[in-house]
């Protein structure tokens, strides 16, 4: 397989995506029968391209896409809950637009920042498989390499985390993962000079608990910022 010349390409490719068929059903399943708050919502159910500024110097790298939220309107974190908690913080940041993200088409954009995950395809449970989480895992490749600005990476929740790290064993930028840990607020800085920031993942399980608060995600933002340089 050739690597993608340009980040639209990519997620052209992304968006084609037929390599796991369960997750493939699923999604499609999802987006034919649909929830009944969203019966008139003509679903995404495809494979969910990445988001952001091409020239973003911050990455977000999520879990997979939500089966009513970004398998139903195509964009990452876009129409969930997490994504209702983690915009409004992104705003706040100054990396987002504004505070709401509810389609692909209202108008949100992103400042030095992009968004991405280890799975494209909604899993059931949210769980996906190892063998799907393997099959994606070449997007993530191709997409770092068509961001040369980025200097930071913020992981959300320990497969994403996982995820991350596993790619920088693969391209060589870590021998090996020791010492490297999951935990929230876990800063490391890469031989590449890059700087890798976890935190909770922004889900309801996290955030209605109040394991993951507003301040504790704006942190690691503003950290993120700090890290990125002027």
């Amino acid at each position: 397989m050739c690597a993608a010349p340009t980040l639209e390409v990519l997620n052209a490719e992304i968006v084609a995506c037929e390599a796991c068929p369960r997750l493939r059903a699923y999604c499609e399943g999802i987006a034919r029968d649909r929830k009944k708050q969203w019966r008139d919502w003509s679903y995404w159910g495809k494979p969910v391209p990445s988001f952001g500024d091409p020239r973003a110097r911050v990455l977000i790298f999520g879990l997979a896409p939500g089966a009513h939220g970004s398998n139903r309107t195509g964009r990452p974190f876009t129409g969930d809950g997490s994504g209702n908690f983690m915009f409004p913080v992104l705003y706040e940041a100054g990396l987002a637009s504004q505070p709401e993200s509810t389609s692909r088409d209202d108008g949100m954009k992103l400042t030095d920042l992009w968004i991405s995950a280890s799975v494209r395809c909604a899993p059931p449970g949210n769980k996906p498989l190892p063998e799907e989480q393997r099959n994606c895992a070449h997007w993530l490749d191709e997409e770092v390499a068509l961001l040369p600005r980025l200097k930071v990476v913020v992981c959300l929740g320990k497969i994403g985390f996982d995820a991350y790290v596993a790619y920088l064993v693969r391209s060589g930028t870590l021998a090996s993962r020791a010492a490297i840990e999951f935990r929230h607020g876990a800063e490391y800085r890469l031989p590449n000079g890059m700087h890798l920031l976890a935190t909770y993942h922004p889900s309801l399980q996290n955030t209605n608990t109040g394991k993951l608060t507003a301040e504790m995600f704006l942190k690691i933002f503003v950290r993120a910022r700090t890290l990125m340089g002027g």
